[in-house]
């Protein structure tokens, strides 16, 4: 499923124009995205909890030259499902 089918599914489970359900999904993915950058986690009780975890600095290697390079650290978006989803799916 893309956003497309998302939105048009969201359109038609509550009765309004895709316009309007892709203005809920926009949304609905910009507070998160904004949460997430000001440093929160966004719990959804039974789908999930979306968070910011801080990757470390690593030693790369370059496939092409083999030479040893450094990935720097950086914050990382993360998505832990919760039990009700994870039961939904087994």
């Amino acid at each position: 499923m893309n956003k497309d089918d998302l939105i048009g599914k969201v359109a038609k489970s509550i009765g309004v124009s895709k316009s309007d359900a892709a203005k809920s999904v926009d949304s609905i993915f910009s507070n998160i995205t904004d949460s997430l950058k000001s440093g929160n986690d966004v719990r959804l009780v039974g789908f999930g909890t979306f968070l910011v975890v801080n990757r470390a600095a690593t030693t790369g290697r370059n496939p092409r030259t083999g030479e040893s390079i450094q990935i720097p650290a950086k914050k990382v978006p993360k998505f832990r499902a919760g039990k009700a989803l994870k039961d939904s799916v087994n």
